[in-house]
């Protein structure tokens, strides 16, 4: 196994490039992706990934406001436990994970080639994994969730607008409490002799009812606005990463406040939301190999990852419960650098995310 120290690296490129600049016809046969960080004349140098979890958390955010007339909604509608004042109030939807990948600088390796014979095509992601030889990538990297507020699309009725001209032309605050609360029982009323067909103007056919009911609905509505209040939802989606190492089996993620939404670990002010990690052991046994050490320096070397069980939960909820394929829960593994030597045109797909081979396509020489 070789580790490759990055100055090395920029450096052996730097040669590498110099060398082909100087003797393009000997390269002649050599193909090369346009996008070539991992090569040098040595060989092509590539990272393993790790694999993080994104943690999407959706959660809907609700501001009340009191209505003009809150203070006499219990007097004149019955109407309890109507809020004489401003609040926010917060509710967990749903939580998710995205599993991605990103180079891992400890685990840095070169394909060792041998004299005379092409170097591959790779594929690299930006950050140097390697995702396929002698093919384009099959696999990308995930579109990841990012922090974002998502404003309801649903209209908000003013109950200003339903006031008539006597409420408005009321002479205190109470008197015109008094008349919006005898306009909703007028409103309710008229509903009800329509729906009896006793109504003095009846609705020539079932269409026009519809529509005068909803009239009525909606001017009711906006009406109780007034003494209830109205309530405007908006969805918070909440995005950040962890990056699992071993076993655990609750460590705090966040805190969750209903009136402050999501907080740090933490803060007082909200309940802990904690993740579980359990590596469940799935690796395949390791079978007797015969490589030896120079043969190693050819290899490609690629990682077989674990499945590793992810819980997210509360004390009183259980959010989230995934199987997930994670890379530095698993063990490196070698492919023969024999297969990309000239006389083979092997094409080898790796996932940049966990660093597994997804596939591979031999063709052999006739």
């Amino acid at each position: 196994m070789k580790f490759l120290p990055m100055h090395k690296i920029i450096s052996r490129f730097t040669l590498w490039a110099a060398a082909s600049l100087l003797g393009v016809s000997a390269m002649a046969q050599t193909e090369i992706h346009k996008y070539q960080p991992g090569i040098s004349e040595a060989g092509i140098t590539y990272f393993l990934p790790k694999t993080q979890l994104r943690v999407v958390v959706t959660a809907q955010k609700t501001h009340h406001t009191p209505g003009e007339f809150c203070d006499y909604a219990e007097r004149y509608l019955r109407l309890k436990n109507v809020t004489q004042t401003p609040y926010d109030e917060w509710k967990i939807e749903k939580i998710e994970i995205v599993p991605y990948g990103v180079a891992d600088k400890d685990k840095a390796f070169t394909i060792k080639l041998k004299s005379k014979t092409s170097a591959p095509l790779v594929e690299l992601t930006p950050d140097g994994r390697l995702t396929a030889v002698n093919a384009k990538a099959k696999e990308s990297d995930p579109t990841l969730p990012t922090t974002k507020v998502i404003k309801s699309d649903k209209k908000t009725l003013n109950g200003a607008d339903f006031k008539t001209e006597e409420i408005l032309s009321a002479g205190s605050t109470s008197k015109m409490a008094e008349l919006t609360a005898n306009e909703i029982y007028d409103i309710r009323e008229n509903r009800a002799l329509l729906t009896k067909g006793q109504a003095d103007f009846m609705p020539k056919d079932g269409e026009q009812l519809r529509l005068m009911l909803a009239n009525l609905d909606q001017q009711e509505e906006g009406l109780l606005q007034l003494f209830r209040g109205t309530d405007v939802k908006e969805t918070h989606i909440l995005a950040f990463d962890i990056t699992p190492t071993q076993d655990v089996e609750k460590l705090p993620l966040f805190n969750f406040s209903k009136y402050l939404g999501v907080v740090d670990a933490d803060d007082p002010a909200g309940t802990p939301v904690y993740v579980s990690i359990k590596d469940l052991q799935t690796l395949p046994a390791v079978t007797a190999s015969t490589d030896n050490k120079k043969k190693e320096e050819q290899d490609l070397r690629y990682i077989i990852p674990s499945s590793v069980k992810v819980n997210i939960f509360s004390d009183e909820k259980k959010y989230l419960s995934a199987s997930v394929l994670m890379a530095q829960f698993g063990r490196i593994e070698h492919l023969g650098g024999n297969l990309f030597n000239k006389q083979f045109s092997t094409r080898v797909y790796l996932s940049p995310t966990t660093g597994n081979i997804t596939d591979i396509e031999l063709n052999e020489p006739e």
